[in-house]
């Protein structure tokens, strides 16, 4: 059994500059939660608040519980009870985040752990978490926003980035190749360990929420550029309201238990 886990490097290129991606990115998780939590899917959001760390500064901590035996494959829904849910933890001092825990309500062995660095390049950093690996041997897997295939229950025409153009910022209609033509262009870096020290299950299970997080990472940075004419003219002194709305609007149109699906944003 392997004691470390799986380790994965995800690198992940949104059309946009680090200012610009973060508020395009707070768009997308609010606009996101809005349409789960309107079919009785989402998260419960615990605690969120400022935080102050004494290397990264100023930050903001949330607390949420997601909630996940329905989007889970037949094996993994025979051996798990009907309902449980994932409690996330996480720091924010953009551009450097930390999703510290993922902890499962009824199994103490399973865990991930997230650590996300943004650079404004075309993800060709290839020491960025050089300290934090400590000569660890991992995986990295570029995300392809527009070419990589996405699950086919998450796939829109509109959010189909090979015919998209945004008709404010006139990009879009990207082709092959598009990562060493477009300007400007950033790279967010998530390093991310899976843990289930479960004897027989493991390597399955381990390699099973590493295709989750892949699958968040595509269709979530999609979505961010699809949806770009609506979030484009904002501002950062917006983001806090953003923010709270999205907390209010989850309490507000989650279902009773029974009926809530997933949620997962990273």
């Amino acid at each position: 059994m392997d004691i470390y886990g799986l380790l994965s490097e995800f690198r992940v290129s949104p059309l946009c500059s680090l200012l610009l991606y973060r508020i395009g990115q707070l768009y997308m998780i609010s606009k996101h939660s809005h349409e789960q939590s309107d079919r009785g899917e989402g998260v419960e959001v615990v605690q969120n608040e400022p935080f102050e760390d004494p290397i990264h500064g100023q930050g903001q901590f949330t607390e949420k519980r997601v909630y996940l035996n329905s989007k889970l494959p037949s094996w993994a829904r025979a051996v798990v009870p009907k309902i449980f849910y994932v409690t996330e933890k996480a720091w924010n001092y953009y551009p450097y985040t930390i999703t510290g825990e993922y902890t499962c309500s009824f199994l103490p062995k399973f865990s991930i752990h997230i650590e996300t660095k943004y650079e404004d390049n075309k993800g060709s950093n290839d020491n960025i978490f050089e300290i934090e690996l400590k000569d660890q041997e991992r995986e990295v897997c570029f995300v392809d926003i527009v070419y990589d295939e996405i699950p086919e229950r998450y796939y829109k025409d509109s959010e189909d980035l090979r015919y998209f153009k945004s008709e404010k910022t006139s990009r879009g209609l990207l082709q092959e190749g598009w990562r060493d033509t477009q300007d400007p262009i950033m790279c967010s870096y998530k390093l991310v360990t899976v843990k289930f020290e479960v004897w027989g299950l493991q390597t399955r299970v381990e390699q099973f929420v590493h295709k989750v997080v892949r699958d968040v990472l595509l269709l979530g940075h999609r979505q961010a550029f699809a949806w770009v004419d609506e979030w484009i003219g904002m501002f950062t002194s917006i983001h806090l309201t953003l923010n709270m709305h999205t907390v209010v609007t989850i309490k507000c149109f989650r279902k009773p238990p029974c009926l809530i699906k997933i949620l997962c944003v990273l």
